[in-house]
């Protein structure tokens, strides 16, 4: 079984909801990057979403383009962030996913990249630029080696969410608002509603992510979505602060912030 669905279930029969947080390898460094996957699962992450530097990530924001220009600045590439997994996959029990922009895929060899996420550990795949209309071009690998295409779906979806939601594989990602990644300060979404659009057709988690920055929007996401998604503010914690301690330290504090909205 994928570990993806593994944790689902297992909170599933625990009756609680999952927090799934993102950052970019190697901003500042890879090995701040190891730490923090680390300091992630200690803190409570159920899922980590590894974010593979990009020169021009489509659907980000200011933060996270930010964290690619580090990133890159420093020679990372998909090369080194699949040796990275190779070296703490045996420490981090949890889900690990990449979410990365297709050319990276391309570039790498379809297949040749497929086979080396499972020799990695990498249990999924979230690919901004690849919607579920064209997912038919990796469907054969990511059946064969067993790696989940993570489908997105926002409110505007409406007709495409049946389809999306039926064939859909570890949990959905699903896009509070219109727009990039980033913190917001409140959503506007009828969340009750885009919910129940997607429970007519799947159970399937649903998670929801663009913009929850805090333990207060876990709370209140929480009422309606299987588990939530933090990028932004994570990728800002990790930023703050000179030496990897401190870096480390803002990245506990922001990390049980965002506990506190599932107690």
């Amino acid at each position: 079984m994928n570990r993806i669905d593994e944790r689902f279930s297992k909170l599933k029969k625990e009756n609680k909801k999952a927090l799934i947080t993102f950052l970019t390898i190697g901003d500042p460094c890879v090995e701040v990057s190891e730490k923090a996957i680390l300091t992630m699962q200690e803190e409570g992450a159920d899922l980590i979403e590894l974010g593979v530097p990009f020169s021009d990530p489509s659907a980000d924001g200011p933060t996270i383009q930010r964290a690619d220009e580090r990133a890159l600045m420093q020679g990372v590439d998909i090369f080194e962030v699949f040796s990275m997994v190779e070296r703490i996959r045996d420490k981090v029990e949890i889900p690990m996913v990449f979410l990365l922009y297709y050319n990276v895929i391309i570039q790498y060899g379809v297949e040749k990249f497929f086979e080396r996420c499972k020799k990695a550990g990498v249990d999924g795949l979230i690919i901004p630029d690849l919607p579920y209309e064209e997912s038919g071009e990796i469907k054969e690998y990511t059946e064969k080696y067993g790696v989940y295409h993570i489908s997105l779906v926002s409110p505007t979806s409406k007709e495409r969410i049946k389809s999306i939601a039926e064939n859909s594989h570890g949990f959905l990602y699903c896009i509070s608002s219109l727009g990039v990644t980033g913190e917001k300060s409140s959503f506007t979404t009828n969340f009750e509603e885009f919910v129940s659009g997607i429970r007519k057709y799947s159970d399937i988690p649903a998670c929801v992510g663009f913009g929850i920055s805090n333990g207060k929007h876990v709370r209140e996401l929480t009422k309606y979505f299987d588990g939530v998604i933090v990028g932004s503010a994570v990728v800002n914690a990790i930023a703050s602060g000179d030496s990897a301690e401190e870096r480390m330290d803002n990245l506990r504090e922001k990390m049980r912030d965002l506990k506190s909205g599932l107690e």
